[in-house]
């Protein structure tokens, strides 16, 4: 048989008659069969010892053969270790010099290894020549030691992903891969049942860690092997419908979450490009868990009268404002909630929709597309709209929309991202919507925030502190007269480190004469939050102790959330 019927390793081994030409091939077929690396086919069957072949490759092809035993594990480039890459190649980093990756191979004429590792990295590659008993060991160490750390999970049959996206069965890297599979619908099924409300996957140098934020707070919840990272975001990208290709640019995505025969829970899920891997958050977005009961939320009676008042009026502008994840979407969906009757054409602009209200008219704002927030509001004011809402105003054009819907006859309902009420009134001057607009047509503005709840079962009352201390925490003379017990959190087994559930804290405030008299004349935040504060409003910190005289939150919770 001659020897061009064989090619590679397998031909250099024929020429130098270290095995029969015609047993080379039928050793290379068997190979292929099995779908094994020709070299861990010699070795495992006999053919050749790994010493021998290493020293023979070391020969023919010049290639420098590490000398130790073994291959250091923990010392491995973990941006580079890629197991799909490294069980498909046969082939494994070692370390990096410069910008120069160098990789351990057995079969010196595996150069489709360093093509795909410096393709998929974008990094010039060098190869090392190992035995194959010692590359072998390392490979399974990595692959099959990584998977095993993942434990075992409960629960598991009752999650179901929406898989109509065809794309969730083209992925070879991750279809096949029933532990990762397994043990990130485990991970989202625990965020869901632990009621967190983001779930973040963290790629780092010698660290993989996977963070859930819990009212409020962000929590360690595991540590698998970091060898894992790329099959975790590979994962995460499948099932959000992303490019798993892509790992050079941030993207956005959706997952459904079937958890029961009537319950599905939506994730909205972002990718970012950090300098050890693609780190994955996750916005749990469970309408099923959202009340929308206004005697819920923590308003006082007087900010609860304040509110309904306005969504009473036919038209005017009502704004919601705080950070991110203080409730602002909650308070809005209330107020529709309420609004939401047959005799009302209700549209709303959002992104993204995080709850499904039937009878109200909800539209996904998509950028790409050209479908913006100020182009979704154009359309509303030609649908014979009574309630608007639109999800933030972020520029100037969607302001002055909203404002004129708002002077028009119809009532708009919309959020901003500053600190305080006073300081949305500012911002919209800033933004460059004139006074006499801003004065005309809003009509209340709410900032908030979101304190943890104080466990009920494990609270204990507070060493008293002196009148002088209280006072330099906010405390008004008279609150310091009437004497009041306050509580701080323990912790028990009901509940997560003292605490309990979130409650809204809040500012009200009501458009006046007098401050719309501030805004007219160029009056700064400062001058309209005192004259809300002199007509009776709340402000942040005055609500938040009000929560701690009640014993619904904690001094130490007052002075973290303002």
């Amino acid at each position: 048989m001659p020897a061009n019927n064989i090619s590679g390793l397998a031909s250099s081994l024929a020429a130098c008659g270290l095995l029969p030409t015609d047993k080379l091939l039928q050793i290379s077929n068997a190979a292929v069969s099995e779908k094994k690396p020709l070299v861990s086919y010699l070795v495992e069957n006999d053919f050749i010892s790994s010493h021998k072949l290493a020293e023979f490759c070391e020969s023919e092809y010049g290639l420098p053969c590490l000398n130790s035993t073994s291959i250091d594990l923990n010392n491995l480039p973990q941006k580079y270790i890629n197991e799909k890459l490294i069980e498909t190649h046969h082939a494994l980093p070692i370390y990096v010099n410069e910008n120069t990756l160098y990789i351990a191979i057995s079969d010196p004429t595996n150069s489709g290894a360093l093509e795909q590792f410096g393709f998929s990295f974008s990094i010039h590659t060098e190869a090392l020549l190992v035995e194959e008993v010692i590359l072998q060991k390392a490979i399974d160490e990595i692959v099959q030691d990584d998977v095993a750390s993942l434990g075992e999970m409960t629960d598991l049959d009752e999650v179901e992903v929406d898989s109509s996206d065809s794309r969730l069965d083209e992925s070879q890297n991750v279809r096949d891969d029933a532990p990762i599979v397994k043990y990130i619908n485990g991970v989202l099924l625990d965020a869901v049942k632990k009621g967190a409300s983001d779930l973040h996957f963290e790629p780092y140098e010698k660290k993989y860690r996977i963070r859930f934020r819990i009212d409020g707070i962000l929590k360690e919840i595991a540590s698998p092997s970091v060898n894992l990272a790329n099959r975790f975001s590979a994962r995460l990208k499948v099932m959000s419908k992303l490019d798993i290709a892509e790992r050079r640019l941030p993207q956005d995505g959706r997952i459904k979450l079937k958890v029961s025969n009537n319950r599905s829970i939506d994730f909205r899920v972002s990718t970012l490009p950090t300098m050890w891997g693609e780190k994955v958050v996750m916005r749990i977005l469970d309408s099923s868990a959202a009340s929308l009961d206004i005697d819920r939320l923590g308003y006082t009676d007087e900010q609860k009268e304040k509110y309904l008042d306005a969504l009473d009026k036919p038209q005017g502008m009502i704004l919601i404002t705080g950070p991110t994840g203080s409730g602002k979407t909650v308070s809005l969906y209330t107020g529709l909630n309420i609004l939401n009757t047959v005799e009302r054409n209700i549209s709303t602009a959002e992104d993204p929709v995080e709850i499904n209200l039937s009878g109200i008219n909800q539209v996904q704002i998509n950028t790409k597309a050209g479908l913006t927030f100020a182009s979704a509001l154009r359309s509303f004011l030609r649908q014979d709209p009574d309630i608007v809402m639109v999800g933030e105003i972020r520029d100037l054009e969607t302001a002055e929309i909203a404002i004129k819907a708002a002077q028009t006859g119809h009532l708009v309902l919309s959020t901003l991202h500053t600190n305080s009420a006073s300081e949305t009134l500012t911002r919209l001057l800033n933004m460059g919507v004139p006074a006499f607009n801003i004065a005309s047509s809003v009509s209340l503005i709410i900032a908030q925030r979101l304190a943890r709840r104080l466990c009920d079962e494990c609270k204990i009352e507070v060493d008293q502190y002196s009148d002088e201390e209280l006072n330099k925490i906010g405390f008004n003379h008279q609150q310091i007269k009437n004497k009041f017990t306050l509580y701080k959190a323990v912790g028990c087994d009901k509940c997560s480190d003292g605490y309990k559930g979130r409650v809204g804290i809040y500012e009200v405030l009501v458009m006046s004469g007098k401050i719309s008299h501030v805004i007219l004349n160029d009056g700064n935040a400062t001058q309209i939050a005192d004259v809300a504060v002199a007509e009776g409003m709340f402000n942040l910190r005055q609500s938040a102790l009000k929560k701690a005289i009640e014993g619904v939150t904690s001094l130490k919770e007052v002075t973290r959330v303002t």
